[in-house]
């Protein structure tokens, strides 16, 4: 006996609407793996498309030392506070001693909270806490440039007398001048007033749309270090020629070693990092929660599979006498 193409339809219809509940529930489990494949890999992409983005900003061919791993900004392990702090003159140490370098940098990060109190910046009317204090020497403007949306970097001159002046990010710009024109302007950040010089352009990548670099207060270094002298929070961001980050990247290390005196065979009391480096330190956490993620999918599918053979078992055995 042989049945139709229209037959075998109707009848697999009839099974299904027969047994409603569990048809939902094989759907269900279907949906609910595929859907979780789907959103974790396209998160997980997109995700890792704003961290490449955003450290490439930085300068590809940087290196970053820092006395703690992970962001500065940001608390460090117990084990990693005791570590001696880097010293301002280490950046000129390390620019005397390396050859493949073609400049080198001098971060100073203050903490979001200073003395017990945190750190604003405001404006007759307007306030926010959700900012980043640095001091920067002028070269940053070179070693790791960033679009300017108005105005300009602070000079070497202005550096040298510890003026008070700012570059701001575009989030603290909306944030204390709502109508905009905040170029010109003048706010107080900690107790102290700033003239705003320049106005970045909104940063690209970032984590989830958002970039900490849009929060951003940047002054001279010198400022800085006249203002907050209790502060050892100090980045040296070196420049590798072009071709030669490798070779900078063995220079710098073993002159922060010779720098920090350590022994053959002691590991370093210092983070030294590259931008390609930190995106493959993500690479291997997000790779864990790609298999996660994987895993529950698959017993989402699992499930849905198993109720769509429960549905044809018994859409056989009601056939059978």
């Amino acid at each position: 006996m042989n049945i139709s193409a229209t037959e075998n339809m109707q009848m697999a219809v009839q099974a299904v609407w027969t047994h409603r509940f569990r048809s939902l529930l094989t759907i269900l489990g279907i949906v609910i793996g595929i859907t979780t494949v789907v959103t974790v890999a396209s998160l997980l992409s997109g995700l890792r498309q704003g961290v490449v983005t955003f450290f490439q900003e930085l300068g590809p061919d940087n290196i970053f030392v820092f006395r703690t791993s992970g962001d500065p900004s940001m608390p460090a392990s117990i084990k990693e506070r005791k570590r001696r702090a880097l010293k301002p003159e280490y950046a000129e140490n390390v620019k005397r001693w390396c050859t493949a370098l073609a400049d080198v940098g001098l971060v100073l990060y203050i903490p979001a909270v200073v003395d017990g109190k945190p750190i604003t910046a405001r404006v007759p009317g307007f306030e926010s806490e959700n900012i980043g204090v640095s001091g920067n020497s002028p070269n940053m403007a070179e070693i790791s440039p960033r679009d300017l949306d108005s105005g300009r970097f602070f000079t070497s001159e202005e550096n040298q007398r510890a003026a008070h002046v700012a570059v701001i990010g575009a989030s603290v710009s909306e944030a204390l001048f709502p109508r905009g024109n905040s170029l010109g302007r003048t706010m107080m950040v900690d107790g102290a007033e700033y003239a705003i010089i320049g106005v970045y352009a909104k940063a690209k990548g970032g984590f989830f749309g958002e970039n900490g670099m849009d929060n951003a207060v940047d002054i001279p270094l010198r400022t800085a270090q006249v203002r907050y002298p209790q502060v050892e929070a100090y980045m040296v961001v070196a420049k590798a020629l072009p071709g030669q980050r490798q070779e900078a990247f063995d220079e710098v290390e073993g002159a922060m070693r010779r720098i920090r005196r350590l022994a053959t065979g002691v590991a370093d009391d210092f983070s030294i990092s590259t931008p390609d480096q930190i995106v493959q330190q993500f690479d291997r956490i997000t790779s864990l929660i790609g298999l996660v993620a994987i895993a529950i999918s698959g017993l989402g599918l699992l499930v849905g599979g198993i109720g769509v053979m429960n549905i044809k078992l018994v859409s056989v055995t009601e056939r059978t006498r």
